[in-house]
């Protein structure tokens, strides 16, 4: 597809705004928790108990971990209202049961984009530049439309297996 077919198509994604039951944990105004959020919308687990062990798994990674990363992070940083580090979203969605899909590898460019019809159908947690939603069934669950209308690269996507 050319790029300004692209640039100019719809995402086909029908948006229901959802906030994982943020709102209802008593948050306001806005974070950086779409991993939390994420979380919640597939689990259906309450916000708070994922914001919690997000926050228990970002300090354990932080102070247990070797890594460059790990040592290079501040403690404020074990919030997850200000994000959580894709290795800490990887263990934690395995121990609850998620496989990981990628969709992008080195070298080889964008090949799926947040649109209905480059996903596949059922729940998926997916991953984007800077950002994770859900996507249920051609639904975009989220607090914002991201899919920049159809143009947004997906790194790669989580499912739940039967």
């Amino acid at each position: 597809m050319n790029f300004f077919k692209r640039l100019f198509s719809s995402s086909n994604l029908e948006l229901e705004i959802n906030d994982g039951g943020r709102a209802a944990a008593g948050y306001k105004g806005k974070a950086g928790d779409c991993v939390v959020r994420s979380i919640a919308i597939v689990t259906n687990l309450p916000y708070q108990k994922i914001y919690d062990d997000l926050y228990k798994a970002n300090e354990e990674f932080r102070t247990t971990s070797r890594t460059k990363l790990a040592r290079s992070l501040k403690q404020k940083n074990d919030s997850p209202r200000s994000g959580t580090h894709r290795v800490v979203v990887k263990k934690y969605l395995e121990k609850l049961g998620w496989q990981w899909t990628p969709t992008m590898f080195i070298g080889q460019g964008c090949k799926v984009h947040l649109k209905k019809d480059e996903l596949p159908s059922g729940t998926l947690i997916v991953s984007c530049s800077k950002h994770i939603t859900v996507v249920k069934d051609g639904v975009l669950h989220d607090t914002y439309d991201c899919s920049r209308r159809g143009t947004r690269c997906v790194y790669g996507y989580w499912t739940k297996p039967n």
